[in-house]
């Protein structure tokens, strides 16, 4: 398993090894060990999340408000996605500033998103199957989000306008100027 660090340092790229065979393949998807040396503290991960979507389906920019900010160790099981991460620790070095990576079924890379940042994704296959992990419970009164399309973030979702499918709530998210935002040197985790 290799663990990278992204443009955005605290995000972390996980490439599990895969051994392959005449019978199939193998490979560990998940080490908490490995995962806990890389980003310097203990996890604890409490509840797991499954998300299928179709094409053009756009899900985000979500994250929760301290104390229910969660970290997330995201995989697609099944089809492609386009998965981005926004720094909102007011502060950071890298604060505004987003990192896109595509996962797939295919390619078995993670992306492990510290709390202090913002998360959504696009589907591009024609469906695909979304797995986290994350480190405290989802908590409604919690929630937290960004307009996806906030043109100071600038990202290019790779769906045609024309072809983005939202939520009625996805659409009337805040701008990341009005969003709420981590103060980058409050300690997240215990």
């Amino acid at each position: 398993m290799t663990i990278t660090p992204t443009l955005l340092p605290e995000v972390l790229l996980i490439q599990p090894k895969k051994l392959e065979d005449e019978r199939g393949w193998f490979m560990e998807s998940f080490r908490l060990d490995l995962l806990e040396k890389a980003v310097g503290h203990a996890l604890h991960f409490c509840q797991d999340n499954q998300a299928q979507s179709s094409y053009g389906v756009i899900r985000g920019l979500h994250y929760q408000m301290p104390p229910f900010a969660q970290s997330k160790l995201v995989s697609v099981s099944e089809g492609k996605l386009l998965d981005i991460v926004v720094d909102i620790r007011e502060g950071s070095p890298h604060f505004g500033k987003h990192f896109a990576v595509e996962l797939s079924g295919e390619n078995q890379k993670q992306l492990f998103i510290p709390r202090g940042f913002a998360h959504g994704y696009a589907c591009l296959s024609e469906t695909a199957l979304l797995t986290y992990k994350v480190d405290s419970y989802y908590n409604k009164a919690a929630e937290a989000s960004i307009a996806f399309d906030d043109p100071q973030l600038n990202i290019d979702w790779q769906i045609p306008v024309e072809k983005q499918v939202l939520s009625a709530k996805d659409r009337q998210h805040p701008t990341f100027e009005a969003a709420q935002w981590f103060e980058f040197n409050t300690p997240l985790y215990d």
